[in-house]
């Protein structure tokens, strides 16, 4: 067996080896392609927990790889998180409505009516209309999702729907 195989990275010589070796060149890396901002001196500590945390499958020759692969992975990581803040940061929720009273309560109202018609519909049919008017799925993913053929699947939909226009009057 070489000896590069039996050397682990787990060991704590070889891991502090592999420390000094390489945070330096880690941070810097980090540091001049991201920008203090991401923090990347949290981020080259974090490699170091994972190639410890994966010790046993990483050899002394892959540290390096695998530090700077989980590094860069963390930062873009960071990158893709501030973005969808800063987009949810930028949308505004509106402080008003230009709807009256009556039809807020009268929507409240409906909504209500849908739930409790959705509640007396069998578990079939209401898992078949809901994937299928909620989440748009077609006949036939929904079969195959719960493992019954398209017919099957049709029916639930259409006798939930029927259910639903005998409870709520003006549902279509």
């Amino acid at each position: 067996m070489p000896k590069e195989l039996q050397e682990n990275v787990c060991k704590e010589k070889m891991f502090s080896k592999i420390y000094n070796q390489y945070s330096k060149d880690l941070y810097n890396y980090l540091y001049y392609k991201y920008g203090e901002s991401l923090g990347p001196n949290d981020k080259m500590q974090e490699a170091f927990i994972k190639l410890l945390e994966n010790c046993k499958k990483v050899t002394p020759s892959k540290a390096k790889g695998f530090l700077f692969s989980v590094a860069k992975n963390m930062m873009l990581n960071e990158i893709k998180h501030r973005k969808v803040v800063l987009r949810h940061q930028e949308v505004k929720p509106k402080d008003y409505t230009n709807e009256s009273p009556e039809f807020i309560l009268e929507q409240k109202q409906f909504l209500q009516k849908y739930q409790n018609a959705l509640g007396k519909l069998t578990e079939d049919q209401r898992v078949a209309f809901l994937l299928n008017k909620v989440e748009g799925k077609k006949h036939a993913e929904i079969a195959e999702m719960l493992g019954v053929t398209r017919k099957a699947v049709e029916n639930r939909i259409y006798m939930a729907y029927k259910k639903l226009k005998n409870e709520i009057e003006g549902f279509k």
